[in-house]
């Protein structure tokens, strides 16, 4: 009986352990190399993207004619400052060419009536402003006469200068109009704060140019 057991056992056994285990397997994915991946993206465009990541924000400039605004200013002072948008420029333009003119056209009516004077005293007629100051002589007379024509001349002088001064900073002032719209050209006033100085904080000033 037991060996009828034993070989009842021995039989199981051998089918049992004799049936196919399957092996176990695993999937393994193929992963592109960075170097392969590389490979298939064009140079150009790395160089591209990465050109437009570290690029500044872009900065819309308007650009004027310093041509446009001399001939402005050239027909009428203060014409070109508006041109450029530098409108607090106009009254100054104005107050120093309209002071200019008013001294020349004084100096121009005083120069007239000394002469009209002088020409009076000279020939002997009769002339109110004369006959009430008999003290006043010919000298006197034409010094004053002398006096107001050479005041009229540097008014005259003066105002033309200031005319061509309104072109040239028109002119100049078109030309900077980009430049001062560059942002790396403004000032920003910053506060910097030492959080590990020991030393109570300090007003300064400091200029920075970026290139």
């Amino acid at each position: 009986m037991k060996k009828i057991l034993f070989t009842f056992f021995l039989c199981t056994s051998a089918v049992v352990f004799s049936q196919t285990i399957p092996r176990d397997t695993m999937k393994v994915e193929t992963v592109a190399s960075d170097s392969t991946m590389l490979n298939k993206i064009p140079e150009a465009s790395i160089v591209e993207t990465i050109e437009k990541a570290n690029a500044p924000a872009k900065v819309v400039v308007t650009k004027l004619n310093p041509t446009k605004a001399g001939l402005y200013s050239a027909v009428f002072p203060g014409l070109g400052q508006f041109y450029n948008k530098k409108y607090w420029k106009i009254p100054v333009v104005w107050g120093a060419v309209g002071a200019g003119v008013g001294i020349a056209v004084w100096n121009q009516n005083q120069y007239k009536k000394y002469r009209e004077y002088y020409i009076a005293k000279l020939n002997g007629t009769p002339n109110e402003f004369v006959d009430q100051r008999p003290y006043l002589d010919k000298i006197a007379l034409g010094n004053a006469q002398d006096r107001s024509k050479r005041q009229r001349d540097y008014a005259i002088a003066i105002t033309g200068l200031i005319y061509i001064l309104n072109i040239v900073d028109a002119v100049v002032d078109s030309h900077l109009y980009e430049g001062r719209r560059d942002p790396d050209l403004t000032f920003t006033p910053a506060v910097i704060y030492d959080d590990f100085g020991n030393n109570p904080p300090k007003t300064g000033l400091s200029l920075n140019f970026k290139f």
